[in-house]
């Protein structure tokens, strides 16, 4: 007698990701290519590490003195150290005030779902959650399986091609208050210092609490500082907030997953409460947090000759991105395809639009074999010297044939 399984009224979930990357493998052409890459690549197409991390990586595996304990609940205390002087800076008055702290968290996701469960208990008032980004940001479904009623918006602006101010002040404007506002990378905002202070303005009337993400500091503009700027300006005039700080990305450990839920309070005082409260839900979600990616990175921060060797190459990183976006611009100007094409180098950080519409993705996935999002926001170290000019000529003839 067959029995019957209980789980045969469970259906396979809708994929969130991961289905143009599927497609891409069944491909059985020779130059298929793939520019949707979530991590950073090399020019031989294998995901970038810094060069310090291998470094750091292999003289921790051979030091017999480690102690393979498991690490306390809020984490290795010397990674949280060195991982708020590098997001507040070294000198920084919040941090010496000891109302800056955070809770070493798991995977990209880790501190949005910590911070969630902290906010669904501790402010019952805040029902909203308003996510701004440039992007479809993942992290919507954690606040929805909570019970929060999850609203998005976008500031990229599909006619200029570009992250528009208006638009998020517009939004800003329309924001319900008493909300959880999450910002996506900042940076892509790119607001003036007076319009900083007119976004703070409209968080304090409308009592909004934010939750910022910083997932690949660094790897925005190449200036550690400057992709942090507004974060600390905000630390610097009392503001009180969470923050998801990832460190994967930026230093190539992507398999490690590893991050902090930052927490800003008026207080220390404030601040161990609200840490000893995350850590009884740490203890509830994953106890101990792992140990490898939090021991190189803070190897790395906390030594002068590593972290400058470190800085130097997210600056190559984002200079060699900045002269791909330049060549594919200026091959495209060359080849006299119709359309501005600025906006490929106005934008920051190694992903970005391309500004195609719908039937010109469709002509790159199935007559060239190049794959990308719908929304046509690519990975631009996924271009390199052997396929860019074949890149540039697909686009070109996307475009001619669509728009002819």
């Amino acid at each position: 007698m067959t029995s019957l399984s209980v789980f045969r009224d469970v259906p396979p979930a809708q994929k969130l990701e991961g289905s143009l990357l599927k497609i891409y493998k069944q491909d059985n052409y020779s130059s298929k290519m793939f520019l949707a890459y979530r991590v950073c690549m090399t020019d031989e197409g294998h995901p970038w590490v810094s060069l310090v991390v291998h470094k750091t990586r292999l003289k921790i595996a051979q030091d017999p003195s480690l102690n393979y304990e498991y690490l306390p609940l809020l984490g290795m205390k010397s990674f949280i150290q060195a991982a708020l002087e590098l997001l507040f800076g070294k000198h920084s008055q919040a941090i010496a005030e000891k109302r800056v702290g955070g809770v070493h968290t798991i995977g990209d996701s880790g501190a949005f779902q910590l911070g969630a469960q902290f906010l669904r208990m501790w402010r019952k008032n805040l029902k909203n959650v308003c996510i701004v980004s440039c992007q479809k940001e993942q992290y919507g479904l954690i606040f929805q399986d909570m019970g929060f009623t999850v609203y998005e918006y976008s500031i990229w602006n599909p006619k200029e091609l570009c992250s528009d101010t208006n638009i998020f002040f517009d939004v800003m404007e329309h924001i319900p208050a008493d909300s959880i506002l999450v910002i996506g990378n900042i940076i892509d905002c790119r607001l003036t210092q007076n319009q900083w202070k007119k976004l703070m303005s409209i968080i304090k009337s409308k009592q909004l609490f934010p939750f910022f993400d910083i997932a690949c500091q660094g790897l925005s503009t190449g200036d550690l500082e400057e992709d942090t700027r507004l974060l600390q300006y905000f630390v610097s005039l009392g503001f009180e907030f969470f923050c998801s700080q990832s460190l994967s990305k930026n230093f190539g450990i992507y398999d490690e997953g590893v991050g902090i839920l930052v927490v800003a309070a008026l207080s220390n005082q404030d601040l161990l409460c609200v840490l000893s409260q995350l850590m009884n839900y740490v203890g509830a979600l994953w106890g101990n947090p792992p140990a490898t990616g939090a021991r190189i990175i803070t190897s790395v921060l906390c030594n002068p000759a590593l972290f400058g060797e470190w800085k130097l190459s997210l600056k190559g990183v984002v200079e060699n991105v900045m002269l791909v976006k330049e060549k594919v611009k200026e091959k495209l100007r060359l080849l006299g395809t119709p359309g501005s094409w600025n906006h490929i180098t106005k934008q920051s950080g190694t992903h970005g639009y391309l500004g195609l519409n719908y039937p010109q993705v469709e002509f790159l996935t199935k007559k060239k074999h190049i794959y990308i999002p719908k929304s046509s926001r690519i990975n631009f170290t996924c271009i390199n010297a052997r396929n860019i000019d074949y890149i540039t000529q697909s686009i070109h003839e996307a475009v001619m044939l669509t728009e002819g």
